[in-house]
């Protein structure tokens, strides 16, 4: 299964079972992906996280992820949009991932499904493939309504795994907008207090919310981010430690090598020479 659907305004839908071997759309920085492993086993490298994943599980990825398929031992289906497509921020109110199923950390969601979950979501998938081989004016519509779907339904699995009630959703959305918040300023807000301003919120609020859902700490959330992103830097750029240390908002080099001591427990030297050599 290979399918894909380029709009003119450079929106993009495809759904394919051989994503892997897709060099374009391995290129391609601008696409979430949901990867759902339908048979077998398949193994990635997700920021240079080994993940494997068994039959029927589900996750989600932002454009900042980088990916590898290290070994491929059965059937996944990968569906992949960019925002000209379907903007999940314009959108937030119809589909509620954002900051949820989508966030900038390397801390994703794995979704194991249940056989009625695995049922709703092939229906989907069904339909777009059938949608595929229409060629009319309502086809991009009716592929991004479908879209939609898909997405809604994780969320709602999602949902299910953190048993988010319909009494407490919107307590968990101000935890969606933190993580949107986060993504959007950890480069120049590293306290909890600076978004909890932003929320309209105290920091002791927000911690006793996290707690509740069994999160890390607000904290830990903005070090996660930071963390992530300097690791992505480090790996996937030529940028040297000063350089970064500037890109992050840090003081100076000195100030974000203590941060990344701290939160790592290795140097950004020793780091980045283990991981680049695994390669």
């Amino acid at each position: 299964m290979d399918y894909n659907f380029n709009t003119r305004l450079k929106g993009n839908l495809t759904l394919t079972s051989d994503f892997h071997a897709n060099q374009a759309l391995r290129k391609d920085k601008t696409l979430y992906k949901f990867i759902w492993v339908q048979n077998g086993t398949i193994t990635l490298e997700i920021d240079h996280i080994d993940i494997t994943l068994g039959k029927d599980e589900l996750i989600s990825l932002t454009p900042l992820h980088h990916i590898e398929f290290k070994e491929i031992n059965g059937t996944y289906l990968t569906l992949l949009f960019n925002s000209n497509f379907y903007c999940i921020y314009g959108h937030d109110q119809e589909v509620s991932c954002n900051g949820f199923l989508f966030n900038g950390t390397s801390s994703i969601i794995r979704l194991q499904l249940s056989d009625r979950q695995s049922a709703l979501l092939h229906e989907i998938t069904d339909k777009l493939d059938n949608e595929y081989q229409i060629k009319d004016n309502l086809q991009e519509e009716m592929l991004r309504i479908l879209l939609k779907r898909f997405i809604i339904a994780c969320t709602r699995i999602a949902r299910e795994k953190f048993a988010i009630t319909t009494d407490k959703e919107k307590s968990f959305d101000i935890i969606r907008q933190y993580y949107v918040l986060v993504d959007q300023h950890f480069k120049e807000k590293k306290m909890v207090q600076e978004y909890a301003d932003l929320l309209h919120r105290s920091p002791k609020t927000l911690s006793n919310l996290f707690s509740s859902y069994n999160l890390p700490s607000p904290l830990r959330i903005i070090h996660e981010r930071i963390e992530t992103e300097a690791k992505r830097l480090l790996l996937y750029t030529a940028k040297n430690a000063k350089e970064i240390a500037d890109i992050l908002g840090f003081e100076d080099l000195s100030t974000f090598s203590r941060f990344f001591k701290n939160i790592t427990g290795e140097s950004i030297s020793d780091y980045r020479k283990r991981e680049v050599g695994k390669n």
